[in-house]
């Protein structure tokens, strides 16, 4: 995989950062503290590579869809070409089903798992998703832990964070933590 270039952009949510290849995306990177953390952690996925001043016009209608999304619209990024060279089989499974989560629906880790050949399975799919080099493009946000607990999620501010982008896409999700979560 030869990742091209990435960029960053603004959303609700805080700046984030994408990078491609000549394939399609290569990873998504979700607001860290500040640019430069964000930077650091595209480098650590994807090498040292340039900033773009530009994205190219497939990379920018994808960005103009995660801010729209993020934003509050009803937008669908399934069709978005990720490029997953440096994924596992099974994490690639994982991403394609999670990827028919439309906004504001949620799936939990077994539902996944079931599909993939058992509920046993929940908890690979757990660390394929929070491995997800896309997040937002593969809705990892949308698939949670059974009883509808929000389970983990990687991204800076956690669990938090997943809400707030469940809330954006106007999905409900019943959780009140308590003591014991």
């Amino acid at each position: 995989m030869t990742v091209q270039s990435y960029a960053l952009f603004d959303t609700a949510i805080g700046r984030c950062g994408i990078a491609w290849s000549d394939r399609g995306i290569v990873a998504m990177q979700l607001p860290q503290p500040n640019e430069t953390q964000t930077r650091a952690r595209i480098a650590q996925r994807c090498g040292d590579i340039a900033e773009a001043e530009a994205p190219p016009h497939h990379v920018q209608a994808v960005i103009d869809d995660i801010v729209a999304l993020i934003g509050g619209a009803q937008v669908d990024l399934a069709d978005v070409a990720v490029d997953m060279e440096g994924v596992t089989e099974f994490q690639r499974q994982v991403y394609v089903i999670t990827r028919t989560i439309p906004p504001g629906q949620t799936l939990s880790y077994g539902d996944i798992a079931k599909r993939l050949g058992g509920v046993e399975l929940s908890r690979e799919v757990g660390q394929a998703l929070g491995r997800n080099p896309v997040p937002i493009i593969v809705p990892c946000h949308r698939v949670l832990a059974a009883g509808g607990k929000p389970g983990g999620f990687s991204a800076n501010g956690g669990v938090v964070t997943k809400l707030k982008l469940l809330e954006i896409e106007g999905a409900i999700v019943n959780y009140t933590p308590s003591l014991f979560d």
